[in-house]
């Protein structure tokens, strides 16, 4: 396995999308597979998300899924942060996120949003890092929000 890795935008296909996200399934709390079917998943992705990818030796191993589509209330969100358990600990996740936020500023929106499950303390941690805001939970899951008005490209 190569020690390093580019980035690119939008260059996975559905195939390898759904690939990924069956190979970081265990890694999710609770895993994907108790929440979404793979191929269906990966296809609303392919053809909806602004994706931010992470690869190495022709594998996706790293994945920022957003949704820019929310122009009326210029809001954007994150659906899915995923890293290859091989390749976490080297910050692919915080860049690629940064570049999602980088995006959705560019595109003048104001707002990003994800949801977390609140027993995932390394997402949350990695989301304040990322000046994301705890907000309203329901349940187990838990919205955050960053406001961009607040923070320079």
């Amino acid at each position: 396995m190569s020690e390093t890795w580019d980035r690119a935008m939008n260059r996975a296909s559905q195939a390898q999308i759904a690939e990924h996200l069956r190979r970081c399934d265990a890694d999710f709390i609770p895993p994907l597979t108790d929440r979404i079917e793979f191929d269906g998943y990966a296809h609303k992705l392919a053809s909806k998300a602004e994706r931010f990818e992470a690869w190495a030796d022709d594998a996706l191993v790293g994945l920022v899924a957003v949704y820019c589509n929310d122009v009326e209330r210029r809001t954007a969100f994150i659906t899915s942060v995923s890293v290859l358990r091989g390749w976490q600990g080297r910050r692919i996740a915080s860049q690629l996120l940064e570049q999602a936020i980088a995006h959705a500023i560019a595109l003048s929106f104001d707002h990003l949003e994800l949801e977390v499950d609140r027993r995932n303390a390394h997402a949350i941690a990695l989301y304040e890092k990322t000046n994301f805001i705890a907000g309203p939970v329901h349940g187990q899951s838990m919205t955050m929000h960053l406001d961009t008005l607040r923070k320079q490209p």
